[in-house]
C-alpha cells in the first residue's frame, strides 16, 4: 500500500480548502506534487485579494514554478478540490503539468463543460474524494445564503 496515494494528496487540498471556508473564501483548495513532496499549495484568495484570477490552482501553479525556478510543471500533479475553469485549465495547459487529479465536478463552470483543454500530454483523473469536496462546497453555500 502506498501511503502517498491520491486520497492522501486531495486531503492535504481539502485542508487548504477548508482554510478558505474559515476565511469567507469559495472553498477550493490545491496541492502542486512531484515525487510524493508538495511543492505548491494554496486556497482560493480572490475576495482577500479582491483578484479574480487568484483562484486556487493559479496560487499553487505559481508557487510550484517558484519552487522548481522554472515555468513547466513536467512530471508533477495537481491535486485541486474543484474541476478547474477555463482559465485555471488554461494555465495548467501552459504550465504543461503531467496530471490533474480533482475532486467535485463543476457541471457549469469546469473545463471540461466549457470546452476547455488541458495539454495532451496531461493525465486527467476526476472524482477523487468527490462527496468531501462537494459537502464542503454545498455547506459554504448554505452558509452564503443564510446571511444574505
Amino acid at each position: 500500500m502506498n501511503l502517498f496515494d491520491d486520497n492522501y494528496f486531495m486531503k492535504k487540498a481539502l485542508q487548504q480548502a477548508e482554510t478558505a471556508f474559515e476565511i469567507g473564501e469559495v472553498p477550493v483548495g490545491a496541492v502542486v506534487v512531484v515525487n510524493n513532496r508538495i511543492i505548491g499549495s494554496a486556497h482560493n484568495l480572490t475576495e482577500r485579494l479582491r483578484d479574480v484570477t487568484a483562484h486556487a490552482e493559479m496560487q499553487a501553479i505559481t508557487a510550484a514554478s517558484n519552487f522548481l525556478g522554472g515555468k513547466y510543471l513536467h512530471g508533477c500533479t495537481l491535486y485541486v478540490t474543484l474541476e478547474p475553469c477555463q482559465m485555471c485549465a488554461g494555465a495548467l495547459y501552459w504550465s504543461q503539468v503531467s496530471k490533474v487529479v480533482y475532486g467535485a465536478a463543476d457541471l457549469e463552470r469546469g473545463f471540461s463543460v466549457v470546452g476547455g483543454n488541458l495539454h495532451p500530454k496531461t493525465e486527467i483523473l476526476g472524482g477523487v474524494m468527490e462527496n468531501e469536496a462537494s459537502e464542503l462546497l454545498k455547506r459554504f453555500f448554505i452558509q452564503r445564503r443564510n446571511l444574505n
